[in-house]
């Protein structure tokens, strides 16, 4: 279980975009992820069910010949890069996946399905990609089903309000063992909540043994410090 728990945290990959500049996007939910910024910004959540784990999302955006898009890398608390995900702005679908394997190399994942974000409130979104695995030599399927579930007007957000979208979202994990041929399958249930001027700020399983919430908003400056005290 605490494996698949890991491997949740994982699974909740955000897209972003928000209007800096002239930017402008497509998704009618855009204004509920993360402003459009070239410096890089450092996301800290903590796990509120369990005190001392804490993960970093590095923020920041691109603009080159492919058009404009936003990378969403996450961290682990000592700092360590886990995986990237490469979103299009105008669409919010997902661009390149990069993972981290058990030998510490980054490695390009394959993107079967690349929805990440609802287009509105009744579509439902498939985002599929395999990868090696992070522990050992099998090989991981995750797919990310998502709808939105409600708006909330100020909600909170560290020490402050605002309106907020939550979206429902059905995990698929198939480990695949490409030398003995075996397949292990975990599924379940997750809420991620994305407010109006940040992105996302909070997710957690259905029975929240596992409950993130967004604590502070970095410069590189400062996560730097934190990562090397």
């Amino acid at each position: 279980m605490k494996k698949w728990f890991f491997l949740f945290t994982l699974a909740v990959l955000i897209a972003s975009c928000g209007e800096k500049n002239g930017f402008e996007s497509k998704n009618p939910y855009a204004a509920y992820f993360y402003p459009w910024d070239t410096l890089s910004k450092f996301y800290l959540y903590r796990d509120v069910a369990n005190g001392l784990d804490e993960q970093f999302h590095r923020i920041y955006s691109i603009k080159d010949s492919e058009g404009d898009h936003i990378v969403v890398e996450v961290y682990s608390s000592d700092g360590r890069i886990i995986e990237a995900t490469n979103y299009n702005v105008d669409s919010l679908d997902v661009m390149d996946h990069m993972v981290v394997n058990r030998n510490l190399e980054k490695t390009k994942a394959e993107v079967f399905k690349d929805k990440a974000f609802p287009m509105n409130s009744s579509e439902e979104t498939w985002l599929a990609s395999r990868f090696s695995g992070f522990l050992d030599s099998t090989l991981i399927l995750r797919e990310v089903k998502r709808k939105v579930n409600k708006e909330i007007s100020d909600f909170e957000v560290m020490d402050s309000k605002a309106d907020a979208v939550v979206m429902f979202d059905h995990i698929r994990m198939t480990n695949f063992n490409p030398f003995t041929k075996k397949e292990f399958v975990q599924e379940g249930d997750a809420y991620t909540y994305f407010a109006k001027g940040y992105g996302l700020v909070e997710w957690h399983s259905k029975n929240k043994k596992v409950h993130y919430k967004l604590e502070k908003i970095l410069t590189q400056e400062e996560w730097l410090k934190i990562i090397t005290r």
